[in-house]
Formats: structure tokens, sequence, C-alpha cells
């Protein structure tokens, strides 16, 4: 799967209209109508054009003028971290933590300061022991729903996971930890269903239950521990509209400016919940950019940058996976280039001055890193410093000295 495809249609035109998001009734724009027409949306200092916007994400998403130096800090701040891959997923921290390297994500991981459970949407993210109750009680029902015919293709129902999840629990209470494949053995042990995608859906359905999140890694080999036992059971849970708007004011803090379609796309919500949690969120503002509502904190800081920036970006980074409408950071000519390279060995994503620029590969070693960068057109001066100075980063994250091939 791509990053920059939407894999899951959760939140359609439809959905938006039904929500109550307002249109302009000429241009059909969600802004709202004039200056003194009901449901105008004033503009903010938030953002106000196209370029602002993405000055601000940048700076929201922590990928400038980060002053975030563990990986727990950038894992809460973002509120959570899409990671189905686990490298990629941990130098996307590390690049919004200036100094951190690879051994400093996987020793948080290890430590369970940051944790990896599906969460949002049926797909792995990190999130902080801090969070990970409230998160999984708003979104476990809406992920269950959204897997329920995946369930019935592989004959797996309530009683079924019911029986999976006590002897889940009782196999690895006392602090025990175990792989998915050691599992297994106990599930067969007592019929129940662990072969292949069957498997699959027994450890999430016992993830969104609360039963089991992460253990520490063993050697390359991911493991299980209990919930309980991993996170204090003192860690807040909201209620259902408290979560909303909690995670609400989270995601446009983080990721704004941005859309409900946005939101609802990130967060797996319904689209009319999502408006209700923005409108609840006191810390939120909103503005209209190229005729639409972002939503945003307060206060906003959109100041452009001095110089010319670069990010090596790796695959399913939020800085793009994060948004329904990639738009703002995609040049449309360039969209069918990008899904036909996304699947090849230039997956990650070069991102120039806030847009998708190209694409990127690595080749890593014990002693060195090479990164490869196929950038759409010849880079300015400006830009090849700027990647340079992106790769070099790249090489400091894991240690290493870094060499930069444009190809």
């Amino acid at each position: 799967m791509f990053a920059l495809t939407v894999p899951f249609p959760w939140v359609t035109d439809t959905e938006v209209h039904e929500a109550g998001v307002r249109r302009h009734p000429t241009t059909q724009s969600p802004h709202g109508g004039g200056p003194g027409e009901p449901g105008f949306v004033a503009d903010f200092s938030m953002a106000a054009t196209p370029t602002e916007l993405l000055t601000a994400r940048l700076r929201n998403q922590l990928l400038v003028e980060s002053t975030r130096r563990k990986p727990a800090q950038v894992v809460s701040w973002l509120c959570a971290m899409q990671a189905q891959e686990f490298p990629a997923a941990k130098w996307a921290i590390g690049s919004r933590a200036p100094g951190c390297q690879d051994g400093d994500v996987e020793q948080a991981f290890n430590d369970g300061l940051i944790l990896r459970t599906h969460v949002l949407r049926p797909t792995w993210h990190f999130v902080t022991p801090e969070d990970i109750r409230w998160l999984l009680k708003l979104s476990a029902p809406r992920i269950h729903a959204q897997n329920a015919y995946y369930y019935r293709q592989s004959e797996l129902d309530e009683k079924t996971f019911a029986k999976s999840c006590a002897m889940i629990h009782r196999t690895l209470e006392g602090g025990k930890t175990m792989t998915r494949a050691e599992l297994a053995v106990y599930l067969k042990r007592a019929k129940i269903p662990a072969d292949g995608l069957k498997l699959a859906y027994v450890m999430m359905h016992a993830e969104l239950e609360g039963v089991i999140c992460s253990g520490p890694r063993r050697g390359k080999q991911f493991t299980y521990a209990l919930l309980d036992e991993r996170v204090p059971k003192t860690t807040k849970v909201f209620e259902r509209d408290e979560a909303l708007a909690e995670l609400a004011k989270r995601y446009f803090s983080s990721h704004g400016p941005a859309t409900i379609r946005d939101f609802a796309w990130w967060s797996g919500l319904p689209a009319r919940d999502a408006q209700t949690a923005a409108e609840s969120a006191d810390a939120l503002e909103s503005t209209t950019v190229g005729g639409t509502v972002h939503w945003g904190a307060k206060h906003g800081n959109a100041t452009p940058f001095k110089n010319a920036g670069a990010w090596l970006l790796p695959n399913y980074d939020e800085y793009l996976i994060a948004y329904k409408d990639r738009a703002p950071f995609i040049d449309a000519t360039r969209a069918a280039n990008v899904v036909a390279r996304s699947n090849g060995a230039f997956a990650n994503h070069l991102v120039i001055d806030g847009c998708l620029a190209g694409s990127w590969s690595r080749t890593l070693n014990a002693h060195s890193v090479l990164v490869e960068v196929a950038p759409y057109k010849k880079l300015t001066p400006a830009q090849s410093r700027a990647v340079a100075n992106a790769v070099e980063s790249y090489g400091e994250f894991f240690g290493l000295p870094a060499t930069l091939s444009v190809v």
C-alpha cells in the first residue's frame, strides 16, 4: 500500500454534507458565506495562503524548529503516528527530534515509553502509554465495525474472540512477553484458529480490546505484552465527548491547518463526529485557505522560512498520510509518476519547501549509508544544499557517514 493513496475511503462528500459542513452558495466550497452572512468564517493569522499552510504544517509537525529531543515527546505531540513499517516509523520520529538516533527510538520502544498497537484505523500506530487507553476506547468500536466482514470471512465470532483473549491473557500474565508465532502455539492447543489472516485478526482484536500491546523487541522480532502490565491503569480515560475534543485538539494542533475531511480520514471518525469534535475544542480556530475551511491551533505561526528546506520522509510519514486532500503538497501532474514508483525501491518521499519533489532510497550497512535521491526535476543550487543537509541528518540518525547520489 502506498502512503499517498486512500486504501479505506472513510469519508465521502456525502458524509461531509450530512455533517453540516457549510458550503458557499456560489462556489460550493465549505467555507461559509461572505462577511456578514450566516456561516462566515473569518481569516485568522493561522494561515491564509497555500504557502502559509505548508509552512504552518511543517512547524506543527515538528519538521522544522522542533524543541523535542525524546521519542516519546514526538509521539505524544502527534498523538498517534502510523507505524506499520517499523524502521521507517523510527526515522519518522528521529526526523522530528534533533539529536535523536535510531538506538534511542529502539530503546524507548523496548522500555515501553512508546507503544505500537492498532488504533484509529486498521493499521499499527505509535502512541504513548498516557494516550493508549482513551484512544482505544474511542476508536476500537469503529475499527471492529470495519473489520466485521473480515471477521466473518475468517469464521471468527464473539465466542472465539472471548476464548482467544482469555487464553492470551493467561499465557502472558506475570510479565511474560511472546512473539505472535509463540502465542499461536498456545491458541492452537486451545482449538482457536491461529493461521495466516485468522491469527492476524485474533491479535488485532486482542489489541483493540485492550488485552495486549507491544512488548520489547527480541532481536528483530516483535513481542506482545499484557496492556495492564505494560501501562498503569491510572492513565487517563475520557468520556466520549471529552475524547473527541481531545483528539481534535491534538490533531489540529500537531497536523494543522487541516480540514474536517482530513481529520475524519486520519482519525477514522464519521464526518459528523469530526465536525463536532473540532467545534468543541476551545484551543482551535478556523480559517479559509484556497476557499476551504481549515482548522488549527489558535495563534499559529505561519512565518516563512529564510532558506530552502528539504526532508527525506519515509513512506507513511504523518506529513503525507495524515490528510485526505494531498493537493496542497502534490503537483497533480506528478500524481501518476508518484503512484507508479511508490512500490519500488524509491518508495520514500523527498519533500522540498513543503511539497513532494521526488523520491529516495537507502543502502545501509555497518559502516555507512548511501542515499539515492530521484528528484522530479533538476535541483537548484539552494535545493541541492538543502538535500545534502537532509542526507547528512539521515546519516547522523544512524551514527554513520552518509553519501548522496542523485539519480
